[in-house]
């Protein structure tokens, strides 16, 4: 009974020839996403303010701290500390020394400088990326930005030049500086879906429904977020839309029994779903307007928490507890080919990975009375099946999605009664706290 209602509430193997050294797991990690291979040595120079205009100082201090943070939160770089740059904070092309940056203690490949200044209301910033080893034709990249003169916009203008940085110096594959992180927290006295910058500012919430949520899984096109909601009827898939930033009608997700974590496929055209309303939980596929639903398993024992295959759209990851405690499969999406991923312990909470390689979940690998063992994160590589356990003796973890690029994790960590998301590198490394007031649960990074 444990398990059903873990699993309704939302939500290894014993290979001994792959428990591989830490070492030899991270190769297959970081395989494209650039995250392991040797970092570029980046330099970040404090842009230069060209205007006397009031507004410039605040502005230029934002913009300079979200550009160094974002740089550093990459992890592909090894960025170059403040205390070793030149105190000069070269404006233009015309203004750098590349020299001054590539020798010691600098010794950066790349450089980052640029402009800031404010008039009118308006905050125009200029940005370059130069290789300081090319002295014959060292720049990499130019952009311009004219928005509006606000602290808000300072931070947008730098996720977008860092995010032109990490896209061009990180194999083509697209920063997430302006990503978002939808999670659910309990800081208004219920528990309501919130959203935050992939930093961790910005929190604020979406949904005031003054109820119980649950599951956030928003649209590969960040127009709509599904989840589920406990109302008068029960359980029910509901539908949030973004852009008229009210609810929206979503009829497949609330006919009969408990209907619980929604995931979207990577089109958005369809979702699926764990629904009890033909016994058992069991997963569902509608279309993305409700309508169309259908069952795709037939065991007994609870099936939730599906997760889709992004690359092909036509595989499923799920959770099942048809042989006792919950374990992670991988079926078609009309429920045939089923493999099981996982076998024994505890394993639940799984999220594919943008490239289709890899899934990372949640697994207490020794559960059971007194056991040891704890509820730490891993990634599996689903063609050899080998894992990496990514957290270590720090609290419960659980509820792991990807970021769009494949490198970073968000998740949710357990500390005493204190429920927090962090988010760390895919290979369990650079662990960062982001919420710390109230209790923060079931992350979910945006597809973009």
């Amino acid at each position: 009974m444990k398990f059903h209602s873990r699993l309704l509430a939302p939500a290894l193997f014993t290979f001994a020839s792959l428990l591989s050294v830490p070492l030899m797991a991270q190769d297959w990690v970081r395989t494209g996403s650039n995250l392991g291979n040797e970092r570029i040595r980046l330099a970040a120079a404090d842009f230069k303010p060209t205007s006397a205009d009031p507004q410039t100082p605040a502005l230029k201090a934002v913009f300079d701290a979200t550009l160094y943070s974002d740089l550093g939160n990459a992890g592909i770089f090894d960025l170059v500390s403040k205390s070793f740059a030149p105190q000069a904070m070269p404006g233009s092309p015309q203004e750098i020394n590349l020299a001054q940056w590539s020798a010691d203690p600098v010794n950066a490949a790349m450089v980052a400088f640029g402009s800031l200044s404010t008039a009118n209301g308006r905050l125009l910033v200029y940005g370059w990326l130069f290789d300081t080893r090319n002295t014959a034709n060292p720049q990499v990249l130019g952009k311009q930005y004219n928005e509006a003169a606000t602290q808000d916009m300072a931070r947008t203008v730098a996720h977008r030049f860092a995010d032109e940085i990490i896209y061009r110096l990180g194999g083509g594959i697209n920063g997430i500086a302006e990503t978002k992180i939808y999670f659910i927290s309990s800081r208004t006295g219920s528990k309501e879906i919130w959203a935050m910058d992939y930093d961790g500012e910005n929190q604020h919430p979406v949904t005031h429904l003054g109820s119980i949520s649950i599951s956030p899984r928003v649209s590969p096109d960040n127009s709509r977020i599904a989840f589920a909601s406990l109302g008068r009827e029960g359980w029910a898939i509901r539908m949030y839309s973004l852009e008229l930033g009210r609810m929206v009608s979503f009829p497949g997700g609330s006919t009969g029994g408990a209907n619980q974590s929604p995931a979207w496929t990577a089109d958005g055209n369809r979702i699926a779903f764990s629904s009890s309303r033909s016994g058992d939980p069991e997963i569902w596929i509608v279309d993305a307007n409700g309508s169309n639903p259908h069952r795709i398993t037939y065991f007994k024992g609870p099936d939730v928490s599906p997760t889709w295959n992004p690359k092909t759209n036509a595989q499923l990851a799920w959770v099942s507890g048809r042989t006792g405690l919950p374990q992670i499969y991988i079926m078609d999406q009309d429920g045939s080919n089923v493999h099981r991923m996982t076998d024994g312990g505890y394993a639940v909470s799984p999220s594919w990975s943008p490239n289709g390689q890899f899934l990372t979940f949640s697994w207490n690998r020794k559960y059971g009375p007194g056991a040891p063992g704890g509820q730490d994160i891993y990634v599996m590589d689903i063609a050899s099946m080998r894992w990496l356990q990514l957290t270590h003796d720090a609290g419960s973890n659980d509820f792991p999605s990807w970021a769009p690029d494949g490198r970073h994790i968000v998740f949710q960590r357990q500390l005493g009664s204190q429920t927090d998301i962090w988010s760390m590198l895919a290979d369990g490394t650079e662990q960062h706290q982001l919420t710390r007031s109230g209790n923060n649960s079931m992350p979910n990074w945006s597809w973009k």
